[in-house]
């Protein structure tokens, strides 16, 4: 086992945490080729909602995959920008999973996806006033002490933006990991999909967020569309092999941050596996070409 490699670490093991290496989401296509072929990969994400059930076939593969790789738990639908507090049952389905597989992350996104007990399959963007960020703030805290952990915060993308702001989104999300103590969640991909949309300077923009609580990078493909002025317009659809241009911001956070673990995010269009492997595997060559932390064990 090196320095970065956490495989056969017992689950729940204290002080347990992803290994600074990639990982990609785990797909059910690829359940079987996981298991039969064991792949030199880092770990793997799962979206929390999927697993949502007592048993059926995603928790049987998912057990016997967690047995030989670390696990990290990205969730969706907690919905921690809006008005009313996270629900107690959805709250409730999350700590039994977590419970169940013990983890070595979870994270959620900064957005809000339902008011007055109607649900809406999406991720979207709030306001960012003084009130948002003390009620997300509290809805973090909730979540973290019901769980019994720390969670990570991911940075959204966007295609609006709100007159109504009294912060700029770097200072917002800063302001939230320092009062809720929450880590970050710093998802490549948006940054370029956000700042092309609005017209700002990716790297400025990363350079604001507070990097040393980045605790997962993710990386993912996004599709090229015109907005009603016909200026370029991106769109964060996880459908694609990772952009160019997001492949070069990602070696330069690195540079300023050193390894952290990295997923490789394809939900949409999903490729084979080999594929994905591949996605991965250039971002671990990054990862390697870096100088070994000191204080990894």
């Amino acid at each position: 086992m090196t320095a970065d490699d956490s495989r056969g670490a017992p689950p729940g093991a204290a002080g347990t945490r992803l290994p600074s290496r990639a990982g990609v989401g785990l797909k059910p296509q690829h359940f079987t080729g996981i298991v039969e072929s064991a792949p030199d990969i880092g770990f793997f994400e799962i979206h929390a909602e999927n697993y949502f059930v007592a048993g059926g076939p995603f928790h049987h593969y998912l057990g016997r995959i967690r047995e030989d790789y670390p696990l990290s738990v990205h969730g969706v639908g907690l919905s921690l920008g809006g008005k009313e507090p996270p629900d107690p049952a959805h709250l409730k389905a999350l700590r039994t999973l977590l419970d169940r597989y013990q983890p070595h992350s979870f994270s959620e996104h900064l957005a809000w996806s339902g008011h007055g007990g109607t649900f809406v399959n999406d991720l979207l963007p709030l306001v960012y006033t003084g009130a948002a960020l003390t009620r997300v703030c509290e809805h973090i805290e909730q979540v973290q002490d019901f769980l019994g952990r720390r969670m990570l915060l991911e940075n959204p993308a966007t295609y609006v933006e709100f007159e109504q702001s009294d912060y700029c989104e770097t200072d917002f999300i800063g302001e939230l990991v320092r009062r809720s103590g929450c880590g970050l969640l710093l998802d490549v991909n948006n940054v370029y999909v956000s700042c092309i949309n609005h017209h700002r300077d990716a790297r400025s923009y990363m350079a604001a967020l507070p990097l040393d609580s980045v605790g997962e990078i993710h990386l993912a493909g996004f599709s090229r569309d015109r907005d009603a002025a016909g200026a370029p317009l991106l769109i964060d659809n996880h459908g694609s092999r990772v952009d160019r241009a997001v492949w070069q911001l990602y070696a330069e956070l690195l540079e300023r941050t050193g390894r952290l673990p990295t997923l490789i995010e394809w939900d949409n269009d999903v490729p084979g596996l080999d594929t994905l492997l591949a996605e991965a595997q250039r971002a671990e060559a990054l990862l390697q070409s870096l100088p070994e932390p000191s204080n990894e064990s």
